[in-house]
């Protein structure tokens, strides 16, 4: 059996109050769990700590060697406990975030340099996938993610809904023609996900259902890729408002067939693994995350 710290600090406190009676008083503890953790501690070690006799308490040599092994194993261990109050009071240490690369790029990226001068002893580590990670195999204390969670291990933390619109370049629509209807589309150019096919079912209304399933003409694993060949004119796409609202404000991109677009709005979530404590510095990045996008119209429900 290996030493416990309730034993350690048994044996120094006292050996500080000259008595075992002073040190169940400071410890709030009774004379007898006191003297019994001093008995464990010397079975343990194998030796005798403390001389007692009907007057006093004396350290042995090897008592008082170990004594000195004691009193720098709690003072490393009360060090550690004041850090981490200090951390919760200062957020602090490596936090490393993981998004798809349109997240990353259009709603995280403009947010860094407030939270940095908010929390800047938090060291930033942002990392971009376009396909769902595991976190502990890349080390990540919190990832986004767009859409419904299949993850039961994971904790989520709600940051909003974003809308998805069918949407051209003002070039391509001049040169193809604007589709009146969902079956015109087959006579254009589709840009659409290499994976999950899901991505590929753009939400709008036809003869068989609220949900039309695309094949793509141009195929792309990232929708930044997508959206950048939308503005290119390649073809019209289907992507979340978040990654596209200035395009559309400034009518870079227009939105296409919006009277059969059936209100489809992706969950956004924040998530990482169920801890019983989460550390401050992802308390403070969720809070902080929530504050900003709040604002945003597009991740209102």
């Amino acid at each position: 059996m290996k030493t416990s710290l309730d034993e350690l600090q048994a044996f120094t406190q006292v050996v500080d109050g000259g008595s075992i009676s002073a040190a169940a008083e400071q410890l709030g503890q009774t004379a007898s769990g006191i003297s019994r953790a001093l008995g464990r501690l010397e079975d343990k070690l194998g030796v005798t700590l403390l001389r007692r006799t009907t007057r006093r308490l004396e350290l042995t040599e090897e008592g008082a060697a170990f004594l000195v092994q004691a009193r720098r194993i709690l003072a490393a261990v009360e060090e550690a406990e004041e850090q981490m109050a200090l951390r919760r009071q200062v957020p602090a240490g490596r936090l490393r975030v993981n998004a798809a690369s349109p997240f990353m790029l259009h709603v995280l990226v403009p947010l860094v340099a407030g939270f940095r001068a908010r929390y800047p002893q938090i060291e930033l580590e942002l990392n971009s996938n376009d396909l769902i990670i595991d976190l502990l195999e890349q080390r990540t204390d919190l990832a986004i993610r767009i859409g419904a969670l299949r993850d039961s291990s994971l904790h989520a933390r709600p940051l909003g809904r974003s809308r998805i619109r069918v949407l051209a370049s003002p070039a391509y629509l001049a040169a193809r023609g604007t589709p009146q209807s969902p079956a015109e589309l087959r006579d254009h150019g589709l840009l659409g996900f290499t994976q999950p096919d899901s991505l590929n079912l753009w939400p709008l209304r036809h003869d068989r259902g609220d949900q039309l399933q695309i094949v793509p003409t141009l195929k792309a694993s990232s929708g930044e890729t997508l959206r950048q060949l939308a503005l290119a004119g390649a073809g019209l796409v289907c992507l979340s408002d978040f990654m596209t609202a200035e395009d559309r404000r400034s009518g870079a991109l227009v939105e296409v067939l919006a009277a059969h677009n059936v209100d489809t709005r992706q969950p956004i979530n924040a998530v990482y693994y169920r801890n019983t404590a989460l550390a401050a510095r992802i308390t403070c990045f969720l809070d902080y995350l929530s504050e900003c996008l709040a604002g945003q119209a597009w991740a209102q429900n």
